[in-house]
């Protein structure tokens, strides 16, 4: 891609983040961070004393701009619950000088949001998912500004990643002629 750049996933648990952004990451070959792993990480380091809240974001935050600071472009997989992480996402892209897309994914029928809840697998050792009532009460702001919102109960997961990378590809070109 012409002008490396920041794009942020974000929605809650099981709407399919994970699968549309590696399939971003690869078809962009940006770079992955995934959010769970890191945190997971740093639980199993048996270093801290509670499960991190803030501190893998931070450490998203810090390795997102390592790789936008050498001209990668980044893909971000978490869940982005707050204005806070949202606008700390956005002051990274800034600080490099480098575009920022957000995107949102939902899902609007509950029963198949439950059910991928219910029936995902997980793919990160020691990671124990959400149960279903965690994520219906799950602290999630309301977004404040323009965004990339893509609805996976009724667009496929291809459908979804293709509709990312078309954007990443014309904010990498914009930034490229600027």
């Amino acid at each position: 891609m012409a002008g490396a750049g920041l794009i942020v996933f974000g929605g809650l648990p099981g709407v399919g983040k994970t699968t549309v952004a590696r399939q971003v990451s690869r078809e962009l070959r940006a770079a992955y961070l995934r959010i769970d792993r890191i945190e997971q990480a740093l639980a199993d380091s048996g270093e801290l004393p509670a499960r991190p809240m803030a501190a893998g974001y931070l450490v998203g935050y810090e390795l997102a701009g390592d790789q936008l600071g050498i001209g990668l472009s980044v893909v971000a997989d978490c869940v982005n619950p707050l204005k806070i992480t949202r606008d700390a996402w956005r002051a990274v892209g800034n600080r490099h000088g480098r575009w920022t897309l957000e995107v949102e994914l939902v899902c609007s029928r509950p029963d198949e949001h439950r059910t991928r809840v219910q029936t995902r697998t997980v793919d990160i050792a020691g990671l124990t998912p959400p149960p279903w009532d965690r994520v219906v009460r799950h602290e999630y702001e309301e977004w404040d500004r323009d965004h990339l919102v893509i609805d996976t109960a009724v667009t496929s997961a291809q459908a979804s990643a293709a509709l990312v990378v078309r954007q990443a590809r014309a904010l990498a070109d914009s930034a490229s002629t600027s």
